[in-house]
């Protein structure tokens, strides 16, 4: 069985009992399955110790850490057990040589525009006026042939969300209206659900990473600075068509999220707690979402295929059989 996520949106206290882990506040005392549990994910203000983090450090657990205003800061991730020196020696490798860093690059690219895509296509189906922003998507993955540096890939990717973005006015139904692609902060609702659904996928797609030999520091198409786990940045654009962009497109279109769960401040547009509690149910449901898998000929979740495109990054790091990245088949 795949072990869940579990989301903790109150301020409060996580603590270890024992062999068990709780997390208590003045109202609250609720203990936190450790046995069936792969990420705890922070959204309150959560304060831990080392006794907790030595036990969930030794049953694998990662922590994911937001702050107030629904950012991500930071992760607990537990000494990596799947470790491979000369698969590290290898994705370094992949980084160094220009020719084969570029190629991971562009299949990254090319799926995220694939995918957008076939997003657009379902609407195409029920009328909408999209067809003209499908064909210019389209006309961007040759583009790709073309670029021979890191930062001409990044623009094409760059113009291929703006003309995904810029189909909203089309495909989004509702009182919520979207402009422009602003974060931090997210001047408005939708840009506000963007930025909070991607720090999400983002964190999940880490979660998956530590359960391969990837080394998550390393990556191909964003840069690998200091502080951050780049590869799975890399790794997530391709899966925010499926989850990010599906997830807020139902979430609006049905109304299930409405203004009044969203706050304005200087800080700009932020969900409250109810409206996290609503974002996150989405979110993990996404997850969850089975799909039958046309090589392995069985179910495979939405969360299970993530970790997937990390086996086959694998294998093309080691030879074993070249890339083909992730592609909304269904």
């Amino acid at each position: 069985m795949q072990k869940q996520n579990f989301y903790i949106t109150q301020s409060g206290a996580v603590v270890r009992k024992n062999n068990t882990v709780w997390f208590q506040n003045e109202a609250v005392k609720k203990a936190i399955p450790v046995n069936s549990i792969d990420t705890i994910y922070c959204l309150g203000e959560v304060s831990i110790n080392s006794k907790l983090l030595t036990f969930i450090a030794k049953q694998g657990i990662i922590m994911h850490f937001f702050n107030y205003y629904g950012y991500y800061t930071g992760t607990f991730y537990p000494k990596e057990t799947l470790v491979s020196g000369s698969l590290l020696v290898t994705q370094v490798e992949h980084y160094v040589n220009k020719e084969k860093r570029i190629f991971l690059a562009k299949a990254f690219v090319s799926s995220t525009i694939r995918n957008h895509i076939r997003i657009l296509e379902h609407y195409r189906k029920h009328s909408k006026e999209v067809s003209e922003t499908m064909d210019k998507l389209e006309a961007l993955i040759p583009n790709l042939s073309g670029c021979s540096t890191i930062q001409e890939i990044m623009n094409v990717e760059g113009n291929a969300w703006n003309l995904y973005y810029n189909s909203y006015g089309e495909i989004i139904r509702g009182d919520f209206s979207f402009e422009s692609r602003t974060r931090r902060p997210p001047s408005n609702e939708i840009n506000c659900l963007i930025s909070f659904l991607n720090s999400l996928l983002y964190t999940t797609t880490l979660s998956e990473i530590y359960h391969t030999q990837l080394n998550p520091t390393i990556s191909y198409l964003h840069e690998p600075f200091e502080r951050r786990f780049s590869l799975a940045l890399d790794m997530s654009e391709m899966f925010k068509p499926l989850i990010v962009q599906r997830a807020i497109l139902k979430l609006v279109n049905k109304m299930e999220i409405k203004e009044h769960h969203f706050r304005k401040d200087v800080k700009g547009c932020m969900l409250n707690e109810e409206g996290k509690k609503i974002v996150l149910k989405e979110f993990d449901d996404r997850l969850k979402l089975t799909v039958e898998h046309p090589e392995l000929k069985r179910l495979v979740s939405h969360r299970r295929l993530i970790r997937l495109e990390g086996y086959k990054l694998i294998k093309h790091l080691i030879g074993d059989k070249v890339y083909n990245p992730f592609t909304i088949w269904w």
